[in-house]
C-alpha cells in the first residue's frame, strides 16, 4: 500500500492540466515521469535529488530523461498527493509562473476544501 494516494488537480470547469500536459509528452517521458511519481508516493517523505521542497507545503518531483529536465509541482492534502502542473524546464531556476501557477491551485484546492 502506498503511504501517499495520487491524484490530479480538477479545475472548477473539471479539466486536469497536469493529465493533459501528460499525454502530450513522448510515451517514454511519461513513463520515466510516472515512474518517479510512484516512487514518491511509496517512499513518502523523499529528499534530493528526486523531490526538492519549493516553499511551505510546495514540492517538486524532479525527473530527468536524455538531459531534460521535466517538473511535477505538487502539494499533499491528508494522505494524498495532489499534482498541481507540470513542464519542461528550460532555465536553471523554476519559472516564477510555475510557481505561481501551483501556488493558486494549491489555494483553489484549500478553498474547496
Amino acid at each position: 500500500m502506498p503511504k501517499l494516494e495520487c491524484r490530479f488537480f480538477r479545475t472548477a470547469a473539471g479539466s486536469e492540466p497536469v493529465r493533459d500536459w501528460l499525454r502530450g509528452l513522448p510515451a517514454h517521458v511519461r513513463r520515466e515521469i510516472g515512474s518517479d511519481v510512484q516512487t514518491v508516493q511509496w517512499r513518502w517523505p523523499v529528499g534530493k535529488p528526486l523531490v526538492d521542497g519549493l516553499e511551505a507545503g510546495l514540492f517538486e518531483v524532479r525527473t530527468q530523461v536524455k538531459g531534460d529536465a521535466y517538473r511535477v509541482l505538487f502539494c499533499t492534502v491528508g494522505g494524498t498527493m495532489v499534482l498541481l502542473h507540470g513542464f519542461h524546464k528550460k532555465t536553471r531556476r523554476t519559472p516564477k509562473s510555475a510557481l505561481d501557477l501551483a501556488r493558486d491551485r494549491k489555494g483553489d484546492l484549500e478553498k474547496r476544501r
